[in-house]
């Protein structure tokens, strides 16, 4: 029986849900002053904060968050933070139930979904403290 639904869904193609690519402009309208969680294979994978100007801070729900910035290119959204050098470039389409980030980074692309209400917040703890 699966692989028969298998075969079905691979024959009438993607969903209709599979829409296209965002633009900025379409991508900042929908993120600007918002905390978007998002998910991976039905767990918490981690919540952005957009602000304004195309600022972001990001984290892995670990209370630890980095600060950055989104720009487009390539018809992609790439976000530098501030400890790493190398853009994390995404796709990002509108599914039924939210945002669907697609990583353009890796090869295996890492497919992240708009979690609607995953019981998290976004904790920041701000910088370690020692002696």
């Amino acid at each position: 029986m699966r692989r028969a639904l298998l075969i079905l869904l691979l024959a009438i193609g993607p969903p209709a849900w599979a829409a296209e690519a965002m633009t900025a402009e379409e991508f900042d309208d929908y993120t600007r002053g918002k905390t978007l969680f998002y998910g991976l294979g039905g767990s918490a994978y981690g919540a952005e904060r957009y602000l304004d100007n195309r600022r972001v801070v990001w984290s892995f729900l670990d209370g630890d968050c980095k600060h950055g910035v989104w720009y487009e290119r390539d018809g992609q959204i790439c976000f530098l933070y501030e400890d790493r050098l190398d853009p994390q470039c995404w796709t990002f389409s509108q599914g039924p139930s939210g945002l669907i980030a697609r990583f353009q980074n890796d090869p295996e692309a890492t497919e992240l979904y708009e979690a609607e209400d995953i019981g998290e917040e976004m904790l920041c703890y701000g910088p370690d403290v020692g002696v």
